[in-house]
């Protein structure tokens, strides 16, 4: 079952790990060994979490990289959902 309009992860990285350390985008890209313009692309939405991202924020988070990952997938698909009645697509069945 799809979770209702999910969160971009970017979201979560902000409001639940870099907003109660107190940390900035700087800092916080620096632990991660990323550049600021990266980490800001994810936290603003506009980039997604990559598997190595996934670890990176599983190492200084302390959380899976599955979960960051699990996340990513989530909100893709459910945004692409969204647009499933533009597909076209035929459904196959045996002969």
């Amino acid at each position: 079952m799809l979770m209702h309009n999910p969160p971009h992860p970017g979201e979560v990285i902000k409001e639940l790990c870099l907003e109660p350390l107190g940390l900035s985008v700087t800092a916080a890209a620096k632990a991660l060994g990323v550049s600021r313009k990266t980490l800001s692309a994810v936290i603003n939405g506009n980039a997604g979490i990559s598997p190595e991202m996934a670890i990176r924020l599983s190492i200084a988070f302390d959380t899976s990289a599955e979960s960051w990952l699990n996340q990513q997938s989530q909100y893709e698909l459910w945004h692409a959902e969204q647009r499933r009645h533009e597909l076209q697509v035929k459904k196959l069945s045996a002969a």
